[in-house]
């Protein structure tokens, strides 16, 4: 008999969350496809590299803006319905993408024109993702028991791992074999493929009941309590820098042209790497997952990720600045894995899609803000001083949270 307690397959065992599993992954894999077929297209039509770079912030920008109320509405809302709409909704974008884009539209309309209905697009879809991302860690948390959470965070992550490191490589290959028009028809038969899969779970209770307070002020109370609750704030703060200032993914074209001179296919390997160690990682504490002395567990990790993000800076070795990269991502997947059970656990049920939007707004884009500093850094340092420089400042972090916050040094998952 398998022992329960240590059974890695716990969170598969419930119907509901499998099919939660599969549309994490279509999902993820569609909108990473997106991603690049969109980057692709703005650099074709326009040979723009700033463009290139306001992509991601157009899509931050309202992603953090409305996510406090995007937050609000998910807790006062029936989440899987309200998952399936905005799904539905990056669903609408990408039909709306493969008409723009399709010769015959572009017989007609002027290249600014398509440009900046992409844009539009772009900004539409950092909408959606206000409130799709609160409504989805809200769902999540109704299908399986609380027992159950941390095998669920390691598999929904490994879901979304999986996802970002295939959508990539599979948009570029499908956009190269078949086309713009063909590629976008993929992405909205999986967005859809993902909508069905969402129809498998049941409707959910509303848990949370509004008291006699405004939007504002209940939109609020998430970041009122992140920022109450210690442990939570420090984790968020620790995966927020070791983002903003360890993110040398804006650089790795760079890397591969002029560092490394790997090319292409050396880019599209460095591109992949950190979610590869991050996928390995998750299979390892599906088996092992981590209960005791996790705090510290998460501090050594963050370091870690700040030492061989210094030692890809100054490496001139493809291989060696690959395993940097894939050891790098494996300790994030520590970190992603440890913080998402500790937010899922410390957050009432009511509030689960507020304090969502709050780590959303200090995790989920600080990825683009990310690139966007280490592409500024790079412009006044250089690029290896730059990526050194951000990993020098990733450990200095995880040293000044490591004294100032004895109540992560403590922390546990028993």
């Amino acid at each position: 008999m398998t022992n329960k307690k240590n059974d890695p397959y716990e969170a598969l065992r419930y119907k509901e969350f499998r099919a939660y599993l599969v549309a994490r992954f279509l999902i993820t894999i569609a909108l990473t496809m997106q991603a690049v077929i969109i980057g692709y297209e703005v650099y074709e039509i326009t040979n723009s590299k700033l463009l290139l770079g306001l992509i991601g912030l157009t899509e931050a920008i309202p992603a953090i803006g409305i996510a406090l109320y995007g937050g609000y509405v998910a807790d006062k809302s029936e989440k899987r319905n309200m998952l399936i709409t905005f799904v539905s909704l990056y669903t609408l974008m990408c039909l709306f993408l493969l008409v723009v884009t399709h010769t015959n539209f572009a017989n007609f309309a002027s290249k600014q024109t398509i440009v900046f209905l992409i844009f539009v697009v772009i900004f539409i879809t950092g909408i959606a993702r206000s409130f799709s991302g609160p409504a989805s860690f809200g769902l999540s948390a109704q299908i399986i028991p609380r027992e159950v959470y941390q095998s669920a965070i390691t598999w929904s992550s490994g879901a979304w791992q999986s996802g970002a490191v295939l959508g990539p490589a599979v948009g570029g290959l499908l956009l190269g074999k078949l086309g713009i028009t063909t590629t976008f028809i993929i992405i909205i038969v999986m967005l859809s493929i993902a909508i069905f899969s969402l129809f498998q779970i049941d409707k959910k209770p509303i848990l949370f009941t509004p008291q006699n307070e405004s939007v504002y002020e209940s939109a609020m109370q998430g970041l009122k309590f992140v920022f109450h609750n210690k442990v939570i704030l420090s984790c968020i703060s620790l995966d927020l820098f070791a983002v903003l200032f360890g993110g040398a993914v804006a650089l790795l074209p760079v890397y591969a042209k002029d560092i490394l001179h790997v090319g292409a296919e050396g880019l599209g390997w460095l591109r992949a790497s950190q979610a590869i160690g991050a996928i390995f990682m998750l299979m390892i504490l599906a088996y092992f997952p981590i209960k005791k002395h996790a705090g510290l567990i998460l501090l050594v990790a963050v370091f870690g990720f700040g030492i061989f993000i210094i030692l890809f800076g100054i490496s001139t070795i493809f291989w060696f600045s690959m395993f940097c990269l894939i050891m790098s991502g494996a300790l994030d997947g520590v970190s992603v894995s440890i913080r998402h059970t500790i937010v899922q656990l410390a957050t009432p049920d009511d509030m689960r899609g507020r304090v969502s939007a709050v780590n959303s707004m200090f995790i989920g884009s600080s990825n683009e803000i990310g690139e966007f500093e280490s592409g500024a850094t790079a412009s006044l340092l250089g690029t290896v001083p730059a990526v050194i420089f951000g990993g020098c400042m990733t450990c200095v972090v995880v040293v000044v949270t490591y004294f100032i916050s004895p109540s992560i040094r403590k922390m546990e998952l028993k």
